[in-house]
């Protein structure tokens, strides 16, 4: 039967996936980070169209009819693209930017904070939708470093802890904080001792629940499954199935590999590392 497709930049997007699998217990799962070409956060906006192109394209080659694109950054940047290309009355791709303004205009008296990645931040898409919602007004950061310290697993080190008390600085007086990048949640209480009375909200819940709602109004995308999930990396997948259990709060067995070949992610036996100089 379908699998749901959820695909990342890399790990963090399985913050989502777990908010998902709580949700959605028994729904089949089939995960995609591009862990091997991350960090998207700085990346120029074409290129995060053409990444994730080949990433969705990847997921409707493995079966999946319906994607949700857990990464904050393509959120913003790509998903109306997406949907403009890929979408069809048999194949659709939902995204997080939406939940999450939704969750912040409903947990706010009336200044959002945001930190994210700079390529979210830049975008103003999380901005722009919660105009739609309310008359909030709204505080936007750019973490830079946030997301690799995460993927150092340093989230509870002086480190971590010395990097969110530098960004928190121009969010000071927000009501409510909206973490807008999926490593995030790991450093939250980071900004929970930073912001004392802060709401700080962490989307991916959020996005499972209208998840769950949005299965109910449009049966037939996903088939009844029995909650297994397949993982697919173009990075390490020995790293990824490591670092990314820290994410899913589960151990993950196997990992597997994509690459790009010819325009597109294709299957490989084995991620390739090469030493010294390479010519092609």
């Amino acid at each position: 039967m379908e699998p749901l497709g959820v695909y990342d930049s890399g790990f963090g997007g399985l913050t989502v996936l777990r908010a998902i699998r709580t949700a959605l217990p028994t729904v089949d799962v089939v995960y995609l980070g591009d862990s091997g070409r991350a960090p998207y956060g700085g990346r120029d906006a074409n290129v995060v169209l053409d990444f994730s192109e080949q990433c969705v394209e990847r997921l409707f080659a493995e079966g999946c009819r319906l994607v949700v694109v857990a990464c904050h950054t393509v959120s913003s940047v790509a998903l109306r693209h997406l949907q403009a290309r890929y979408a069809t009355a048999d194949r659709r791709i939902l995204g997080v930017t939406i939940p999450a303004a939704e969750a912040a205009v409903a947990a706010s008296p009336g200044h959002i904070g945001l930190i994210a990645t700079a390529r979210t931040v830049s975008s103003g898409t999380f901005a722009v939708e919660v105009a739609k919602l309310g008359p909030h007004r709204v505080t936007s950061v750019a973490g830079r470093l946030l997301a690799p310290i995460v993927e150092e697993g340093w989230e509870a080190t002086d480190i971590a802890r010395a990097a969110v008390r530098r960004y928190v600085e121009p969010l000071r007086g927000v009501d409510t904080l909206v973490l807008g990048c999926t490593h995030y949640p790991l450093l939250k209480p980071h900004f929970e001792a930073e912001l004392p009375g802060v709401a700080v909200l962490d989307p991916a819940p959020v996005v499972a629940l209208r998840l769950a709602a949005w299965l109910t109004r449009h049966s037939g995308f996903i088939g009844a499954g029995t909650g297994s999930l397949r993982m697919l990396s173009t990075g390490d997948p020995l790293a990824f199935a490591h670092h990314g259990s820290r994410f899913l709060g589960e151990h993950i067995a196997r990992v597997e590999h994509v690459a790009e070949h010819a325009g597109g992610l294709v299957h490989r036996e084995t991620a390739i590392t090469p030493a010294g100089q390479v010519v092609r």
